[in-house]
């Protein structure tokens, strides 16, 4: 468990620390000179049971709000310190109203100095406390009346922090299953070691040798050694602090800084745009305009940003609303992480909120659509948020992106998506869920689509994928609308041949003279392979005109069962899935994936002459896109032209 002290300066905070641990929490020079705490100090006491208590002493001084702000974000049980012969003070007041916005429930406050005041002053000072916490979430904190000097109260206060260390063991940690995400807050580098980075553990386990990015920089390390709760550990978790010893081919500790974050992979995606609810503080003398100057502190980070309101109206003192924080630089965050925010000049906390969507569209934002969307992420649960996502979003949702909002393992979305009745998908850009009424409506409209295109072209035998997208109106990823023909497939409605599907009693019928031509050409086409003859040779040697011939194999064409390469070449589908399925091939063994002439002539067997017209047929498919120094391949070959296998 992590341990912070709150409170004004010089009211006894790291005294408090040193008589609970024996550890003085200041440690730099100015410190001890100045005689205050200037940045974040730390200690640990073990406890009988063999766990260990971690405090983080914060500063005091209205000057060091921000450092106050990097430690406050990864306490678990906070000490509010009031010296029983001031009282409540200004810093008090603010510390009181980060804690509170910060979601900092568990704790309890500790009247220092009472060796300084008789018993009067020492029942008046319970009283301004009580006073101060009325109607708060600290309004149930007990108090502890101590002195760092006599030690009076101190065995009791020790006696509190070990029962609330124990139950949070009991409790278990919330972070058990999620990917590793630790707020940095220091870099140093010893001798002989090397760099070594500390930080409160906000969700996963880390265990050495594990590899972490260093977040939003952008660096890959490998975990070297570590320290959990100030003891050398081969793993940390949830709620300690950390020390770990990181290394990496480039790694450069100047690079590295408070406010970034140590993580796994998975969870690395900077941003410079949030959007969440934010809370104005009731304290607040006028409303809080769109587009106006903050600092804003979100775990160990600190950065300017703008808000951008996502309602008409100001926000008003003691009220809430959806926000849209515009920041000047990338930092990282997730879903249901705490920030504050205070005003331009940083003097002033203004108040506080809880992340919802780190990645949203800067277009948008004030829609009623983005507002269902965020108040689906304010739901209670993953599970809940999922739900109401799949039922506002006709599109599905990005199931690596919820993984990645909520800090879950894969297997985790299993048994929320059962539960919902979603329909995944696997799409170019990984796992899709989609609701089971949006995927009927999907469903429709691409029916609808393939209608439409037997309507404008009758003599077509179907639509490939990428005609069927072009006409939806949402037009969704081709991977989904093969999708909904595999599942329109399955239930009859649809037809598949080769690359194209047709509706179901859709039928295109050649005229006998059509069909007899067909049926002498075709052997011949066949039997060509990569060399078919062009329309000429073939109109002589089979004795027909060649207008009738180039017309049948334009409407064949249409139809799906030629494809026209060059004006007077028709290939037979079977032959052009076999040479894009090798092309595809041929691209995963070529350096970037770029594919030439040269190699595919050679590769495939194709007449050279007809090496490039073909290629230049797979830029027109969309199969393939035209590079400087070649071609490098878009989308599968089964998808754009048939299975080569079952051609």
């Amino acid at each position: 468990m992590i341990v912070g002290t709150a409170g004004h300066i010089d009211h006894g905070k790291t005294s408090l620390v040193k008589a609970l641990t024996g550890v003085d929490a200041d440690r730099l020079k100015e410190e001890k000179a100045r005689g205050i705490t200037i940045d974040l100090g730390y200690a640990y006491q073990p406890l009988p049971d063999g766990e260990v208590l971690g405090f983080i002493d914060v500063p005091g001084h209205e000057k060091f709000i921000h450092n106050m702000l990097a430690g406050a974000t990864g306490i678990d049980h906070v000490l509010l310190v009031i010296a029983a012969d001031d009282g409540p003070m200004p810093q008090t007041v603010e510390h009181l109203a980060i804690l509170d916005q910060l979601g900092l429930a568990h704790g309890a406050v500790v009247l220092t100095k009472i060796d300084r005041v008789d018993a009067a002053r020492r029942a008046a000072a319970i009283a301004e406390v009580e006073q101060l916490l009325l109607g708060r979430t600290q309004a149930g904190f007990p108090v502890f009346p101590v002195s760092s000097v006599s030690g009076e109260g101190m065995r009791e206060l020790r006696a509190h922090l070990h029962a609330a260390a124990g139950a949070r063991v009991r409790a278990g940690s919330a972070g058990d299953g999620s990917p590793f995400r630790l707020a940095i807050d220091r870099s140093f580098t010893l001798d002989g070691i090397g760099t070594i980075v500390t930080g409160t553990v906000f969700d996963g386990r880390v265990t050495i040798g594990d590899r972490l990015i260093i977040s939003p920089l952008g660096l890959e390390v490998r975990v070297r050694s570590l320290h959990a709760q100030n003891r050398p550990t081969s793993s940390g978790s949830t709620g300690q602090r950390c020390a770990l010893n990181i290394v990496a081919q480039h790694l450069d500790r100047r690079h590295i800084e408070r406010g970034q974050w140590l993580l796994a992979a998975a969870l690395h995606a900077p941003t410079q745009r949030i959007d969440a609810r934010l809370s104005l503080l009731p304290s607040e003398a006028r409303a809080l305009r769109h587009w106006t100057p903050v600092h804003v502190h979100l775990g160990a980070a600190h950065v300017t940003a703008r808000v951008a309101l996502l309602q008409e109206v100001p926000l008003k003192p003691g009220e809430d609303a959806l926000i849209q924080l515009v920041l000047d630089h990338p930092i990282g965050a997730l879903h249901g992480d705490r920030f504050i925010v205070r005003d331009q000049s940083a003097q002033r906390t203004l108040g506080g909120g809880r992340v919802l969507d780190p990645w949203p569209s800067e277009r948008g934002r004030r829609k009623p659509q983005r507002a269902a969307w965020l108040d689906a992420l304010e739901a209670g649960s993953p599970g809940d948020a999922l739900v109401q996502l799949l039922e506002c979003s006709p599109v599905g949702i990005d199931l690596v992106w919820f993984a990645r909002l909520f800090k879950l393992a894969d297997a985790a979305l299993l048994p929320w998506l059962a539960a919902a009745g979603a329909r995944v998908l696997q799409t170019s850009g990984g796992m899709r869920a989609f609701g089971a009424g949006h995927w009927r409506q999907l469903e429709e409209q691409a029916l609808a689509a393939l209608a439409r295109h037997h309507e404008r072209r009758p003599d077509s035998a179907g639509a490939n994928l990428q005609e069927l997208r072009s006409l939806m109106a949402q037009r969704p990823d081709t991977a989904i609308v093969a999708g909904l023909m595999d599942s329109a497939t399955a239930q009859l409605r649809v037809l598949r041949l080769g690359a194209r599907f047709q509706l179901s009693g859709h039928c295109v019928i050649l005229s006998t003279v059509e069909q007899q031509l067909w049926q002498r050409a075709r052997p011949r086409l066949d039997a060509a392979g990569l060399a078919p003859p062009q329309v000429p040779e073939l109109a002589g040697d089979l004795g027909v005109t060649e207008e009738d011939l180039r017309t049948l194999f334009c409407r064949l064409a249409r139809m799906g069962q030629l494809h026209r390469v060059r004006r007077e070449v028709f290939f037979l589908p079977h032959t052009v899935a076999l040479l894009a399925a090798q092309t595809q091939a041929l691209a995963r063994d070529r350096p970037r994936g770029v594919v030439t002439v040269g190699p595919f002539r050679d590769s495939t067997g194709l007449h050279r002459n007809l090496g490039i017209p073909m290629l230049e047929f797979f830029d027109r498919s969309g199969f393939t896109m035209r590079l400087k120094d070649g071609r490098r391949v878009r989308q599968d070959s089964a998808a754009v032209f048939g299975d080569a296998a079952c051609a």
